[in-house]
C-alpha cells in the first residue's frame, strides 16, 4: 500500500500539528473540541477501487466500523485513533464477487476476519487537513500506512444533540504488501481507498 493511511481517513489534521490548536478546526472554521469520540457505523465506510485489466476500475465497500477519536487540539501527541473494519461487510454489488474476495484466495475472512488501524503519529498539512501515520492490519500482515484526512465540519447534531466531527481520509496501498496477490498483475496492485464518515462524541 502506497504510504500516503486511510501516512487516512482512513485519518489528517485531528492527529496534531507542530503547533498546538493550528490544526484544530474544520473546513468551515469551527473548532475541534477536546473529547474522546465513538465511530458512528451507520455512517462510515470505506470504498475501494483498482484498476481492471489495465483499463476500467473495480471499485467496492467496507462499513459498519467499530473505533475511537481521541482528540487533544492543545496537545497533539495525545490525540489517537483506533479504528476496525469487519471484512465480511465487504459489498461489490455481486453475490458471487462477493464470496470470492471473503474466500481463501482473497481476504480469507474466516481466518483474518477484521482490518484494523491504529495511529502513531500526525503531521499538520493545513488548518483543517493532517497526515495520520500508523499500522495498518490486514489479511495478517501489518504494514505503516499514512492517511492523508480532511475535516468537514464539527458541532451539535440537532436531530441528536450529540456533538459530531465529520471527515474524509484517503490513501493508495499496495495489496501485495499484505499477501494479497491474486491474479496479478491483471487486476492491479495499487489499491485506492477513500474513509468517510462520523465521529460521535461520547457523553
Amino acid at each position: 500500500m502506497t504510504r500516503l493511511i486511510l501516512t487516512a481517513a482512513f485519518a489528517g489534521a485531528m492527529f496534531g500539528l507542530a503547533t498546538a490548536g493550528a490544526w484544530a478546526q474544520t473546513h468551515d472554521g469551527a473548532p475541534l473540541r477536546a473529547r474522546t469520540h465513538a465511530v458512528d457505523p451507520a455512517r462510515t465506510r470505506t470504498d475501494f477501487s483498482l484498476l481492471r485489466l489495465g483499463f476500467a476500475y473495480y471499485s467496492g465497500t467496507f462499513a459498519e466500523p467499530s473505533g475511537t477519536l481521541r482528540l487533544a487540539p492543545e496537545n497533539p501527541s495525545e490525540t489517537a485513533l483506533a479504528v476496525t473494519m469487519p471484512i465480511g461487510s465487504l459489498s461489490t454489488g455481486s453475490p458471487g464477487i462477493d464470496r470470492d474476495l471473503k474466500g481463501p484466495g482473497w481476504f480469507d475472512a474466516a481466518r483474518f476476519p477484521t482490518a484494523s488501524f491504529r495511529s502513531t503519529g500526525v503531521i499538520a498539512t493545513g488548518p483543517d487537513r493532517a497526515a495520520i501515520t500508523g499500522t495498518l492490519t490486514l489479511h495478517g500482515v501489518t504494514q505503516i500506512e499514512t492517511l492523508a484526512v480532511h475535516y468537514g465540519a464539527a458541532g451539535i447534531n440537532p436531530a441528536t444533540k450529540a456533538y459530531e466531527v465529520d471527515f474524509e481520509a484517503a490513501t493508495t496501498v499496495k495489496r501485495s504488501d499484505f499477501g494479497l496477490t491474486a491474479f496479478l498483475p491483471i487486476i492491479g496492485d495499487d489499491v485506492r481507498l477513500t474513509i468517510t464518515g462520523v465521529f460521535v462524541a461520547r457523553r
